[in-house]
Formats: structure tokens, sequence, C-alpha cells
């Protein structure tokens, strides 16, 4: 006789160490059992159900949930363990591959079914993920907090005591190619024939779901491709804090090659990595802000954390500010939906960018994919220096002159993380003031702190230092602001030193 037994989310998050960050689940490869991956799976599909979430065909033939996944080693034995709990709950599973992860939510949403996309992103090829999306898209905060109160009944009877299956068996289908040609097809229907024609870009291609799909895309437009660099092995490309190898990779390869620029993504393409003909990588709030102007948006939605030149430069009608991470701007984005004539969009540190509302651009209508980007920055970045002919970085130039870098501490442990906040926030604003001031004497004195996400400083001379614990991984970063890109970065290696000896 199987045992049935009865857990909640909440309580296999504390069990597991799987816990939703700052955008899906997240957690070590080793805790991503079969049975924790299909717990997840479980409760998300229970969700769906009790909030009627869940579309059944005119047929009613069972509802399709749409699967993809990265390039990660891990990553096909949790699609597998997600996929069976699809098929336990009594769905069809739809299969699309490894691509990247907006191509699974533009899916959802063009077809209006819920999507399950397994990656890590950006974190080390130890740690793994899944990505959840209703039929709007995203799963936001509110939600995660309905799906951890789901109560799965898990057949222990099933799972050895690792927690992983008893009986292997391959769940998922054979692919489906309809998701990647849909996006594929976006971008070629947005930019007019060999709208590259003439550039010369290289493709830092590593271990990227979108290694293949970005030369493809750039040859049809007409650019003469590079290709840079490809992996066989997980490289955790992280765009807000870009290995020292990568920075000086990207100066040879434009130098030996005459590139007019080199792109590439994070590990499940949501987030962008541009550099300049010079080999400079932009920063992500930069070409966020960038790829927003291209598109004539009116509202923006940005993390807390971005560069001010945002505001600076009155090219939207108005910018607002949020904690980290994609579900909060997409919370933001919402507000603004109630003005029918307005453009909405957001875009995060990292680069990311989301497209709240459809917009017309070059005689094409692009359709609303409230999820992060790669794809879309890259390409009209590339795009409005053609039409303005201008480089790269003299595009980069046009903008407000505020610098930003970041860096992190790996291995910084959350508790440790979470105290050191609370000892700069505990405190009367002055108490808290003199605090942060002592450790940090070099800095001046603090005339705003914002603790909307971590603690942002601005010291009297306009430069801003943010400390904030990751939500991905035991890691604390560290974003700088300042007047030269020189000013910023000494600011952050001192506020990372500082850090460190405390």
């Amino acid at each position: 006789m199987k045992t049935v037994m009865k857990t909640t989310i909440e309580q296999l998050m504390h069990s597991s160490q799987v816990k939703f960050g700052t955008s899906g689940a997240r957690g070590l490869v080793d805790d991503m059992t079969d049975q924790v991956c299909y717990a997840y799976t479980t409760g998300f599909i229970q969700y769906l159900e009790k909030t009627q979430q869940v579309l059944k065909t005119p047929e009613q033939t069972a509802a399709k949930i749409v699967l993809a996944g990265d390039l990660r080693n891990s990553t096909p034995k949790i699609l597998n363990a997600c996929a069976r709990a699809v098929l336990d709950s009594a769905y069809q599973v739809v299969y699309a591959g490894l691509i990247p992860t907006p191509a699974v939510a533009l899916y959802g949403l063009t077809y209006h079914c819920p999507a399950i996309m397994v990656t890590g992103s950006h974190i080390p090829e130890d740690r793994n993920g899944i990505k959840f999306y209703k039929l709007a898209g995203e799963i936001l905060k509110e939600d995660e907090l309905l799906i951890k109160e789901q109560q799965i009944d898990s057949l222990d009877d099933s799972f050895d005591d690792n927690g992983q299956f008893k009986e292997s068996t391959d769940c998922l289908p054979s692919i489906d190619a309809t998701a990647l040609q849909d996006y594929i097809s976006r971008y070629l229907g947005l930019f007019p024939e060999n709208a590259f024609a003439g550039k010369k870009i290289g493709v830092y291609q590593h271990s990227g779901v979108a290694r293949d799909i970005i030369p493809q895309l750039l040859e049809k437009l007409g650019a003469q491709v590079v290709n840079l660099a490809y992996s066989d092995h997980f490289i955790p490309v992280d765009t807000e804090a870009v290995r020292e190898e990568d920075i000086q990779l990207a100066k040879k390869w434009t130098a030996d090659y005459q590139l007019d620029a080199i792109v590439s993504t994070d590990g499940d393409a949501d987030r962008p990595l541009i550099s300049d003909e010079k080999g400079e990588w932009l920063r992500g709030d930069i070409v966020g802000f960038l790829c927003a102007k291209y598109l004539q948006i009116d509202h923006v939605v940005t993390p807390v954390s971005s560069n001010t030149g945002v505001e600076q430069s009155g090219f939207f009608v108005d910018v607002k500010r949020t904690k980290i991470g994609s579900p909060y701007v997409i919370e933001a984005m919402n507000q603004y939906l109630e003005d029918h004539y307005a453009a909405v969009a957001g875009y995060e540190g990292n680069g990311g960018f989301l497209l709240a509302t459809p917009v017309r651009k070059n005689d094409f209508l692009l359709t609303a994919l409230p999820s992060r980007d790669a794809i879309v920055v890259l390409l009209t970045l590339l795009h409005s220096s053609v039409e303005k002919k201008l480089s790269i970085s003299q595009l980069s130039a046009q903008l407000p002159q505020r610098y930003t870098c970041s860096d992190r501490i790996k291995n910084f442990a959350t508790e440790k993380s979470q105290l050191l906040i609370e000892k700069y926030t505990s405190g009367s604003d002055a108490e808290n003031k003199a605090v942060i001031e002592a450790d940090f004497p070099l800095f001046g004195h603090i005339k705003n702190m914002n603790t909307v996400d971590g603690l942002r400083l601005i010291f009297d001379n306009d430069n801003i230092i943010h400390f904030r614990p990751s939500g991905n991984a035991p890691e604390f970063r560290c974003y700088s602001e300042s007047d030269s890109i020189e000013r910023a970065k000494k600011i952050n290696q001192i506020a990372m030193q500082g850090l460190l000896s405390l």
C-alpha cells in the first residue's frame, strides 16, 4: 500500500532549502531532487486550478503546459520531474526544448497556457531553478505566497530515501519548435530587411541558450557575424558583475576582428550583454534605458539600483522605481495599464527588458512581452546605431553622464547580509547615518537613505552606494554610481573592501 505524505510548499522550502528568490525557485542542484521539483510543479498547478487559471480547449481535452530549459547539465533531469508532475496532474506537456526564457514566456502568452522554465539564469552551475508563468505571464510575489500555501499529496513510495524517482521514466515528448520559431519571427519582423548590412558583430556564445539563435538573427538581418568562445561547460555569465576575463576578452576580440560590437546574454537569455567597438561592456541599466528610448516608451519602470540618468534625460513621461526583481517591475507596470494610449515598459539593472504594452515600430506591431528579454535590447541598440549613424560608444555618450558599477562578494551567507543591513537601519536616521559614516569615512556625509531594497545611500557629493543581499544566491552585492566611470569603480572597490573588513 502506498504511503501518502502531505506537506505545504512552504514547509518544503525550509526542509529542502530550495526557495523562491528574486525570480522563481532557486537552490543547489543536490537539493533540487526529483521529489522537490515534482512537488513545486504540483503546487504551481494546484494554485492555477484553485484560481481558475488553467484553460481547457473547446474540445475539453487536457490543457497544455509548456516546458523548456537552459543548457546546464542538471536541467534535463529537473525538466523530467516537472513533466511527470504535469502528466500526473492530468495535463498535456508541450516540450519547447532548450530555448530562451522569453521565448517560453511568449508562447504561454500567445497560446494562453501556463509555462515552466528550468534555469538558474546567471548563477553558478552547482545551482539551478524553476521559473513559473501563469496565463498573464510571470508569477508575482502575491502568487508566490499562495503557491507556498498549497498542500501536496506526494506518494512516498515513488521516491527513494534521496528524493529521486525509484522508477526512471522519460516524461518529455519530442520537441515542439513553435515557441522558438515564433520568437525568432518576432524580431525578424521588427527590423527592415538587411537592417544590419555592413556591420560586423561578434557573438560571445559561451554556454548561453541563445548562442545559436543570435547569430541566426543577425545574419538574416544582414550582419557579418563572428562567433566567439563556444563552451561545452556552463559559464555563469552575470551581466551585472562581468568577470575580469570577459572584460579582457572583449577588448581583445574587438581589436583582433575589428568588430562594431559584441553581443551576448546570460544563461537563459533574459539578460543582455553588449560591448561597444572598443570592447567596453555597457551597463545593463544603460542598455535598458536605450532600448526604451528606441521603442518610444512613455512610462518606464526600473529598480531603485538603476542609473539615475534615466530621470535626468527627460526622454520619458515619468519613471517609477521599485525593489529589485522582475515581479516588482511587473507589478508597477501593471499600475500604468489603465492609460490605454501609453507605451509602458520596464528594465532592470541586469539589462533585461519587459514590454507591458504593444508598440508599433518600423511599421511592425511588437506585441507585449512583460517578461525579461535580452534579444530585444541587443537588436534595438544595434539598429539605433545604424539609424543614427553612430558607433555604440557614441550612442551611449549622448546620455546623461552618470556611471554605474557593481560587484559582489561570493559565498556571503544570507544571514550575515541581513545582519549588516540591520546594523545600518535599526536606529534613528541620525544614528544610522553616524554608524555608516564611521564605517565608511571616505565617502562623506549622507544626504539621503533609501531602504526600498537593501540600503541605498546618496552622499552630499552625489555619489551613490547601494548595499543589497542577493535574492538568488549567498552573495552580497554592491552598486555604485558617480559622474565618472573611474570614480564609480573606485567607490565600489572601497565599499567592497570595507564590507570584507567588518
